[in-house]
């Protein structure tokens, strides 16, 4: 918000959760691997009725949808195996983890690695981390991960409707 004056995150939730059922619905014809995958991803989101849940889904069907792995930037770890944990992160370029303690949906941990640092953790969500990384790339000027390139191009151009090289939120 300091840099663009407006509220980043309550904007890119406003706005995902405008487009969701319009995506969900493109994502209901896609056929062949990428359909099931898609399936599968959201299916996650019927267990559970937490918000940011079904948002986190719904974001990992567009990189999906866009021919991106998903699993390469959004890194899930059981908190029993933390020291794996730390050894993966130490080699990620630019992602998302989240520490899970069992099956009710709630991380223990979520946070930011940039450059194999945890650069923000205790975030809550993985919709709330993936915003507040949205916000380090400007800040900080970085590029976009080849990884999920397409994914947050998607989501600065369609999603925040922001200019390729500018922000204006």
């Amino acid at each position: 918000m300091r840099i663009t004056t407006s509220p980043l995150q309550s904007k890119f939730m406003r706005q995902l959760d405008h487009f969701s059922d319009k995506l969900l619905k493109i994502f209901k014809t896609k056929g062949g691997l990428k359909g099931q995958q898609i399936k599968e991803a959201l299916a996650i989101s019927d267990w559970f009725e937490n918000i940011h849940i079904k948002r986190g889904c719904i974001l990992r069907s567009i990189a999906i949808y866009l021919n991106e792995d998903p699993d390469s930037f959004f890194k899930e770890y059981q908190a029993s195996a933390s020291e794996d944990a730390k050894r993966d992160m130490a080699n990620t370029v630019m992602g998302i983890y989240t520490l899970q303690r069992d099956v009710d949906g709630q991380p223990e941990d979520v946070g930011i690695v940039i450059e194999g640092n945890i650069v923000m953790d205790n975030l809550g969500s993985v919709i709330v981390g993936f915003v507040m990384l949205l916000g380090l790339i400007y800040a900080l000027d970085l590029s976009f991960p080849d990884n999920l390139k397409h994914t947050l191009e998607f989501m600065q151009k369609v999603v925040m409707n922001l200019d390729g090289h500018k922000p204006e939120w």
